[in-house]
């Protein structure tokens, strides 16, 4: 129905807004791609008549965008901590809860710091390419077992002008046997089997590698916290990102397996999002 009224409009821009059926901040986005124009310039020449081709390639966005695919992929990038990360149906969207991580590292140590950070499924690298650019003095190390995902990490190390990241392919710690890190930050899979949400929204779209956490959506949190002391220098952190529903779990999994000074951090909203703690000295490892 749209894309009819579409076809019967004016070809301008502010006729191919009204008419494309989305969000308007979603059309506005999918339309300035596929002008290739600044937004600024979009918002001011509504009056400006599409080409065919133009036209086209919007309608093109617009339909897949009313069938569900996420804007992100469509758009082929997400914005994350003031950045522009590339990403594509191989790795997890970005989001805004995600920053949260950042943060929580960055407050790890005093700003001029040398460390030795590991991070744990890196999927598009936007948290450690984010650790990097504000730590410089900082030694990244990103984990990822999809060699399609660590293709885009790689892209956007170019991209960022990041060339002292080591990326390496493999299942958590595996790639990473018998060496240490001062903090271990990771966003992983968190979402239980049979969560209504995995059938809602962009979600639908993302790799189920990304999300999807076993039965009761606690799987990976648990091997990365099992096995985080091994990896951890004495009083390194341990920080990662879980379901608001999860905090109370994520607690107890670090306290079980050894650590201290255990802290949860809530997000915009208010809700739990990250939980760390430090490594107790090695005298106490299991």
């Amino acid at each position: 129905m749209a894309a009819s009224a579409l076809n019967a409009a004016p070809a301008t821009i502010g006729a191919a807004l009204r008419a494309a059926g989305l969000d308007p901040v979603d059309a506005r986005m999918l339309l300035q791609h596929a002008l290739a124009i600044p937004h600024a310039t979009l918002i001011a020449h509504p009056e400006r008549v599409l080409s065919d081709d133009e036209r086209q390639r919007f309608e093109a966005l617009a339909a897949r965008r009313r069938s569900g695919e996420p804007v992100a992929y469509l758009l082929g990038w997400r914005e994350f901590h003031s950045r522009r990360f590339t990403v594509a149906p191989s790795v997890l969207i970005p989001r805004p809860e995600t920053e949260l991580l950042i943060d929580r590292a960055l407050h790890c140590f005093a700003s001029d710091t040398q460390a030795a950070v590991l991070d744990l499924g890196t999927g598009s690298g936007n948290v450690a390419f984010t650790l990097a650019l504000e730590r410089p003095q900082w030694a990244l190390t990103s984990v990822d077992t999809s060699a399609a995902a660590l293709a885009i990490a790689r892209e956007n190390a170019r991209a960022l002008g990041i060339g002292k990241v080591e990326l390496l392919h493999g299942e958590w710690y595996g790639p990473v046997a018998g060496r240490v890190f001062d903090l271990i930050v990771s966003n992983p899979p968190y979402v239980a089997e049979g969560d209504p949400h995995l059938g809602r929204g962009d979600v639908r779209f993302e790799p189920a590698l990304a999300l999807r956490g076993g039965p009761d959506g606690l799987a990976a949190i648990r091997t990365i916290v099992e096995q985080a002391r091994g990896h951890l220098r004495d009083n390194g952190w341990l920080f990662f990102e879980h379901g608001h529903d999860q905090a109370d779990a994520c607690r107890a999994l670090l306290a079980g397996a050894g650590f201290v000074d255990l802290t949860t951090a809530s997000d915009l909203a208010h809700l739990p999002r990250v939980s760390g703690g430090r490594n107790a000295l090695s005298s106490n490892r299991r």
